[in-house]
């Protein structure tokens, strides 16, 4: 692939939509990338397909993922429980334990091909967090990260006070990346009594709404989160 290409990313809101649904395009999108690198390995220079990039925005309805570390306890209700809420559940391939999406959090899957940036899983993560910071920090919410664990958080600076406000987690396949980031912006932070969010027991949720007392156009929310995002990995989108 000829990494002297200025790298574009796709962009596309999916809105509300089915996890399954979101989830089975992202490993859609993540084949069709990985049979691209994996062709190029025996063309010429010349020859390769610049691989895509691909970042996606949604919400989902009311469901609870965990992560292949995860631990199925940590799930607080039964099927009967999960049918009243009505809620689904699902065990996934990104890391990271249990976490909840629903109507009025902004899910972000980015799928991009990290040979066209940077080699290095922890400087993406901390790339996603920094766009979740910048982006708290425009609505006036300060914004940061807790050593030992991934997302964002509020009041992280205050060990008692600490609360989360987004969630991560990713897998990669031969350097292509995908799941992502949730962010609470309106969310209904009463799903996540039924869980131990992240497997984390002595720390809170919350979300730009419960912060700022009042309801946040999410689509404002996602406008900056995409913006700082491209800022970042240093592109444009097409």
């Amino acid at each position: 692939m000829n990494n002297t290409i200025c790298p574009t990313i796709r962009f596309e809101d999916l809105g509300l939509i089915d996890y399954q649904q979101a989830w089975d395009y992202q490993e859609r999108l993540l084949a069709e990338t990985v049979k691209i690198k994996t062709q190029n390995r025996d063309l010429p220079t010349e020859q390769q397909m610049v691989t895509p990039n691909s970042l996606l925005f949604c919400q989902h309805p009311h469901v609870y993922t965990l992560g292949k570390s995860g631990h199925a306890e940590n799930l607080l209700l039964d099927a009967a429980a999960l049918a009243q809420k009505e809620a689904t559940f699902y065990k996934i391939n990104r890391g990271g334990d249990i976490t909840y999406h629903g109507p009025g959090q902004l899910v972000a899957y980015p799928i991009l091909d990290l040979d066209h940036f940077f080699n290095d899983i922890h400087r993406y993560m901390r790339t996603l967090e920094e766009a979740v910071i910048l982006t708290c920090g425009d609505f006036g919410l300060h914004a940061g990260r807790v050593a030992g664990f991934t997302g964002v958080w509020l009041g992280h600076e205050t060990p008692q006070n600490q609360r989360k406000i987004c969630a991560m987690g990713v897998k990669t396949s031969r350097w292509v990346t995908m799941h992502g980031l949730a962010l609470n912006v309106n969310t209904d932070l009463s799903y996540f009594k039924h869980i131990v969010p992240c497997g984390i027991t002595d720390k809170a949720v919350t979300s730009m709404q419960l912060e700022l007392g009042h309801v946040v156009h999410l689509k404002e929310v996602a406008q900056q989160l995409k913006k700082h995002l491209a800022e970042l990995f240093e592109t444009t989108y097409e």
